[in-house]
This record gives structure tokens, sequence and C-alpha cells, in this order.
């Protein structure tokens, strides 16, 4: 008798789809929650030929879900760049030309996912470098040159640049023809199409999708707000079961602005807000010392978590803490350096989303950043080379720099004993 006929009379069968309702996400009649992790180089780990490293990432999976850890947000797709510090190989190798071994990777990864009742947020863009990017969408759709930030240090010209791509219809035929190629796969190992696979609950526009730098970006902001709104209904159209997120960062990604934030995800085509938090990156906690101006840092952040919350309950959806970090004690890179600082940081993060939570607010689940399990440079400037063992630091950044590493006990412990509150809570 299959599962369907064995269910108790009325009883909707489960289709293992998280859905959004009101401001909540809900799996198969169930409130659903989650803690999660910052997995961006899953698909490459998952890799075979000479990429990846399936024992590791079989091993780190089980010791993620054993911690509780049952969402992981990962890249699928990048593109080939002459970023001087992008991850190498890349999905896309030239518009239309596709690293097979790479999208099998991201096969692996679904399926060992789905054994391990994971659920994956995949994000198919880049506002950054470090995995070619929008950046890289501009300079095939104009044939002109990269704006490299890590050669010149010119961020604001590169944002700039990056953010050209929303407005350029060669680039977004480019772009829509990598979301296709992705969205459109059927896993290779499970035989399941990507849009009818219940591990996929959302796909993301982007890693941080910005309207451009702090003093230029005003004027893309009809540009950033059209092709948020139309590329969700593209993906809608092809994924019609599963959720549709930016990727955004929230107030500090628009500008400085909340309302722009709010602004830009009214559309129908977006099905929950996310938001990010780098206290460190934004001067509110000092990178080489976090210690130091701890206190002050968390009373910033924990205001951030709570606006980004409350405006997402004003407009009725759900929203996710979806990237947040802090650097090791004194600034280190070590997996052996201590984490007293950062503890502290994720305690104080992980007491306030579960306040919301118990609360009933907009607050769906978060992900921290990130996960870097047993890999570890071995280069003396902590700076990765194709390669490498990879982390959860991204090339342009130190390896060590906000990982949370497979020996960080105390960090694990405490994600650990958020997961069991948040799965405790009432569904």
């Amino acid at each position: 008798m299959d599962a369907v006929a064995a269910a108790p009379a009325g009883a909707k069968p489960q289709s293992g789809f998280v859905t959004v309702q009101g401001t909540h996400f809900m799996l198969d009649g169930r409130q659903y929650r989650y803690a999660g992790a910052n997995f961006w180089y899953g698909a490459y780990l998952a890799a075979a030929d000479g990429i990846g490293d399936r024992a590791r990432l079989r091993a780190e999976l089980d010791q993620l879900k054993a911690a509780g850890i049952d969402n992981l947000r990962v890249l699928a797709m990048s593109e080939a760049s002459g970023f001087k510090r992008a991850v190498r190989p890349a999905f896309m190798a030239a518009p239309g030309q596709y690293d097979e071994s790479l999208l099998q990777g991201l096969d692996y990864l679904l399926v060992e996912m789905g054994k391990r009742d994971m659920k994956a947020v995949l994000y198919l863009n880049n506002f950054w470098q470090w995995s070619g990017g929008m950046s890289q969408y501009v300079a095939w759709a104009t044939g002109e040159p990269l704006s490299d930030p890590d050669a010149s240090g010119d961020w604001n010209g590169f944002m700039q640049h990056s953010a050209r791509f929303y407005a350029l219809p060669k680039a977004q035929a480019i772009y829509r023809d990598a979301i296709r190629s992705v969205i459109g796969r059927t896993n290779g190992i499970s035989g399941v199409a990507y849009a009818d696979d219940p591990t996929v609950m959302s796909w993301q526009l982007a890693n941080e999708p910005r309207p451009g730098s702090q003093d230029g970006g005003r004027a893309n902001i009809a540009a950033y707000d059209n092709w948020i709104d139309e590329t969700a209904g593209y993906i809608h159209r092809l994924a019609p079961k599963q959720l549709v997120s930016t990727g955004s960062e929230g107030a500090m990604g628009s500008i400085g602005d909340l309302d722009l934030f709010l602004q830009a995800h009214k559309s129908p085509n977006v099905d929950y807000l996310t938001f990010h938090l780098w206290p460190s990156n934004w001067s509110w906690i000092d990178h080489k010392d976090p210690a130091a101006r701890l206190e002050s840092g968390l009373k910033s952040s924990l205001d951030y978590i709570d606006r980004h919350i409350d405006a997402a309950g004003r407009l009725g959806k759900p929203i996710v803490l979806s990237e947040f970090g802090l650097n090791r004690d004194g600034g280190s890179y070590d997996p052996g350096s201590g984490t007293i600082a950062r503890d502290r940081f994720y305690r104080a993060i992980y007491q306030r989303l579960l306040q919301r939570m118990q609360a009933g607010d907009a607050i769906a689940g978060s992900n921290f950043w990130a996960w870097g399990g047993r890999g570890r440079s071995a280069n003396a400037d902590f700076m990765w080379k194709a390669g490498d063992p990879f982390t959860g630091d991204p090339p342009q950044e130190a390896q060590g720099l906000f990982s949370v590493f497979d020996s960080d006990a105390s960090t694990l412990g405490i994600v650990a004993d958020h997961a069991k509150a948040v799965h405790a809570l009432p569904r």
C-alpha cells in the first residue's frame, strides 16, 4: 500500500515543500522554523574529478545534522572571470557553457542533503567578485574590462559597475540562461527534476544584491526593483513549488535605508525577506579585537535584528537572518585560536531570534556564516589558492576570518543548543 493510501481519512499527503503562510513558513501542515548554516562551497565539495572531497562532505553533513542544522545556503552558479580573488573553477566557463562536473556536484549535494532531511537555499548569482558574479555579466555584455576591487581598492567603483547588471538586456539574457540551466536540470543521480525536489526550499536571486554604492546607488533603484520583481517571477514560473527570495542584506545593502529595502521586497513574486548582520565589517565591532567594543556592537546588532523583524511583520512576510558572523579572538585566522567574543555574540544573536520566534513574530530561521568544517589553509597569508581545501570564507577573505571549523566545540555547542530550542517550539 502506498503512503498516500495508508494515510488517515481526510489527511493531506505530505509534499515536503516549504510554503509561506502569512509571516511563517509551513511544512506539511506544521510551522517550519530552522537553524541553518552557510555552506557556499557545498557543490564544489560534492564534485568529483579532483575538485571535491565527497568523503569529507558526507562526514561534515553528518556533523551538521548531529548539531541540529537542517538548512544550508549554497552557491549554485559562479562565473569564470579575471578577478584576482575569485573561486576556480567556475560553473559557467563562458556564456552558455557550463561545467558538468560542478553541476554533478550540486546533484550529489542535494541527494546527500535529502538523505539527512535537510533543506537547501540555492543562490544563483553574486553581487561580489569572489564567484565572478554580476560584474562578470557586465563584462560579457559590454566587452569592457572588469573593475577588480582587490587590485584597485576602489570598492565604490566596483559596486557601481556591478549594479549596471540590472539594466543590461544582454547581461540579463545570459543570466536567465544560467537560471534555466540550473532550475531546469534533472538530477543525474536521483532522476528528480530540480523543480520537483522538496530538498530545495528556496531559490535566491543572488548573494547580497545591492542597488549600487552608498553614493551612487539611488540612480539604480528603479532598475534594481524591477529586476527583483521580474526575475523572481521568472523563477516562480520555472519552479512553482519552491520559494523565491532575494538574498539581500537588508537596510545595509539598500543604501542604509530600511524603506528602500521594504520597497524592493513588496513584489508578490518575493516570498520572504532576508537580511545579514556583519557588525565588524560595519565598524560596530573591532575586526582585530572583537572583545573591545563587543557590548556596544551587540546593542547595535540586536537593534538591527529587531528593526528588520518588525519591518517584515508590517509587510506580512517571513524573514530569515541568512548571514551573521564575527571574527575570532584577536582577529586571528588560526583554527586553534579562541572564540570567546564570537561565542558571546552567537549566544546573544540566537537568544534574540528565539525570543522573537517564541513571540510569534516574523522571524523564521537563520544561517550562520559560515561552516568551515575540516578545511584548513596551509598558506602563511591564509589566502585561498586554486586547489586549496575550501573553508567557509570565500577566496577574497582570509581563510579563518569567519569560519566555524569542525574543531570549534564551544561555538558548535551554542549552535546545537539553539537548534534544539528552535525545534522544540510549538509547531
